[in-house]
């Protein structure tokens, strides 16, 4: 299983990150604290308070998905 750690900025790139997501055949999750969501639902992610640093964990390879994580990556 691999983790990034993300951070969102505007609402509009969650959006993105979910479309990205969808296109994955593999499981995505959001840690937020003690909240876990499905990082393919637009409402689970939504509800996600996007001035915090996120944990993406996934368990698959995709180019254009690694691609998106590396745009809200946190050093």
């Amino acid at each position: 299983m691999k983790e990034k750690k993300i951070r969102f900025r505007h609402i509009e790139e969650m959006k993105d990150f979910v479309s990205a997501a969808c296109r994955c055949e593999f499981d995505i999750d959001i840690i937020s604290d003690r909240l876990v969501v499905d990082g393919k639902s637009i409402l689970g992610v939504l509800s996600l308070n996007c001035d915090k640093e996120l944990h993406v964990k996934y368990d698959g390879t995709e180019p254009y998905f690694e691609e998106m994580l590396g745009k809200y990556a946190v050093a």
